[in-house]
């Protein structure tokens, strides 16, 4: 059946082989990867292509950030958008097919917003809740009815189960009021749903991201829900399954924080 994975993989070039890895055990018809760490001429596209994603989209930079989908099938209408009038990589979209018809999928890497959460006094955080109303306003036009899936790393864990524990986070960036409530409002912006929590109830604790601080992420398991994947409810309404791939964050020596989240359509 066919199925979409997004991944902040922390530099592909580096973590190519786990790449690789990933998708000959799960073969997921899209990948969509965050913070690349490259320009678009540094991307592996030839083992990329070798391994069956011949399709590729990328909009990269040097050293930070940049995005990508590979894709099984044929892209087009192939596009990039710039934020807060940062010329940062931080969204590509492309329109594929998976069977049921054209879909535009749009890849994201909001900013990671720094670590105190305070615009007037943190630029960082500041271009954060810029970036989240840019989007906000973006969805307001009439491109995002329907036949739209989002998905990245969105840097926000918004409900109290998407975070190890929602008390002691609330002052910590990427659980703070002001950016759950900015989510949401993006959330309710198109009725988008959300998909990973359509599939697991939200009285589960999941996570995508581990810290690196953590001298054992797995048995501290201080983890937070930073990675989504949204679609129009049309598009919803032919999902059957949605995984986050929390093995993943032990895949070899050197993981990214942050695992696959994967969803499956009929």
């Amino acid at each position: 059946m066919p199925s979409l994975a997004t991944w902040n993989i922390n530099s592909v070039r580096l973590r190519l082989p786990i790449v690789l890895d990933f998708l000959s055990q799960y073969a997921p018809d899209v990948l969509c990867l965050q913070e690349i760490k490259c320009t678009n001429d540094q991307f592996p596209r030839k083992a990329l292509a070798d391994a069956g994603y011949r399709h590729q989209a990328v909009h990269g930079q040097k050293g930070y950030h940049g995005v990508a989908i590979v894709s099984k099938h044929p892209l087009d209408e192939i596009e990039t958008r710039g934020f807060c009038d940062i010329p940062d990589s931080r969204h590509i979209s492309a329109r594929l097919d998976l069977g049921h018809g054209p879909l535009t999928v749009h890849n994201f890497y909001v900013p990671a917003g720094g670590d105190e959460p305070d615009p007037v006094i943190n630029p960082k955080f500041r271009h954060k809740l810029d970036f989240l109303a840019e989007m906000q306003d973006w969805f307001d036009e009439l491109i995002f009815d329907e036949r739209q899936l989002i998905c990245g790393d969105f840097n926000v864990a918004p409900h109290e189960n998407d975070v190890w524990s929602h008390k002691q986070l609330l002052r910590v960036v990427s659980h703070t009021p002001v950016e759950t409530e900015a989510l949401n409002r993006l959330l309710a912006r198109r009725n988008w749903v959300d998909l990973v929590r359509q599939h697991i109830p939200i009285e589960e604790k999941v996570y995508s991201w581990w810290s690196y601080r953590a001298r054992d992420w797995e048995a501290s398991d201080r983890g937070r829900r930073l990675d989504h994947i949204w679609a129009t409810r049309d598009v919803a309404a032919k999902t059957r399954a949605a995984h986050i791939l929390r093995p993943a964050r032990g895949w070899s020596e050197k993981p990214s924080d942050h695992v696959p989240v994967l969803v499956e359509f009929a």
